[in-house]
């Protein structure tokens, strides 16, 4: 692996909390402050803007939708939420109560796909706020992060069952039980050869695992490095955060497995995306984005 540069870009104070980002439709990363109850938006290279939610609402994990919006998971509020690259925000609820939503990611069906963490169930909403929730087969499982994969569903982390779940769009549920105990999976993102991505935040690893389930297992040098989230650029490498180490991880097609450290000590990194501008970036909840370019 190449070395990296990694640059700070102050967005928020320490206790706004950045926490999820991804790439808008307008060439801006957008991100979620999950404390401060706000979306914020960067363009890389001018300042940043955000737009005000309920304070306590919890937003936290964002995504580009399917009608050229971002839609978003409200933790605490229990609801989705959407804003225009205009900064229009519209918010739904969801209909369990205590939900907990948390991962959100566009399915192939022209709907969004999230996670209630806290209902063992995984919900639908269509793009003019119709929800539906399926419930999991299981229960305690903590559903986390979500993503859709190239074979026509939507895979799952379940962070407190200790595998990876699968929902089609006709709504049939398939898990997969993790190798390794107390694994505890939280981010989960698509390979380009069709395999799904996650960590492990329990046990220091990275996982893979393919359409028809079959999983592999790559423990990071630190295994009390506790990997948060996931995604892989277009070259296949998987990017990482390592949340109790302060670095980022990279893991090539062909393996190698290289952590770079943050610059700032304790900056406690989550979200990770590939931003418009081609570099990495990662959300650091102590109040920046970090661009990390090979």
């Amino acid at each position: 692996m190449p070395h990296v540069s990694i640059e700070e870009h102050p967005v928020a104070d320490r206790a706004a909390g950045p926490y999820a980002l991804t790439t808008g439709p307008d060439g801006a990363l957008w991100f979620t402050l999950v404390h401060g109850g706000r979306i914020g938006r960067l363009v890389p290279g001018e300042e940043p803007t955000s737009h005000r939610l309920d304070p306590d609402c919890g937003p936290t994990v964002i995504t580009p939708g399917p009608d050229g919006a971002l839609w978003f998971t409200e933790y605490e509020a229990d609801r989705i939420g959407r804003v225009t690259t205009g900064g229009t925000v519209t918010e739904f609820d969801v209909p369990t109560p205590g939900c907990g939503p948390f991962g959100i990611a566009a399915g192939p069906d022209g709907a969004l796909w999230f996670t209630e963490t806290a209902a063992d169930r995984v919900g639908r909403i269509t793009v003019d706020g119709r929800v539906t929730e399926f419930p999991l087969p299981v229960t305690g499982a903590f559903p986390s992060a979500i993503t859709a994969g190239a074979d026509g569903g939507m895979w799952f982390t379940l962070n407190q069952a200790d595998a990876i779940g699968r929902i089609g769009t006709d709504g049939v549920i398939t898990l997969h039980p993790l190798p390794t105990e107390a694994a505890a999976p939280v981010g989960i993102a698509a390979g380009p050869d069709g395999a799904l991505w996650f960590t492990e935040i329990a046990a220091g690893q990275i996982g893979r695992i393919t359409p028809d389930g079959r999983i592999t297992e790559f423990p990071l040098p630190d295994r009390a490095a506790r990997p948060h989230a996931v995604t892989v650029d277009g070259d296949g490498t998987v990017w990482f955060t390592e949340w109790g180490g302060n670095r980022v991880g990279a893991l090539t097609p062909e393996g190698s497995l290289t952590t770079y450290d943050l610059p700032t000590p304790g900056s406690e990194p989550h979200g990770i995306a590939v931003g418009p501008d081609g570099s990495l970036w990662t959300a650091l909840e102590t109040g920046a984005l970090a661009r990390v370019t090979p």
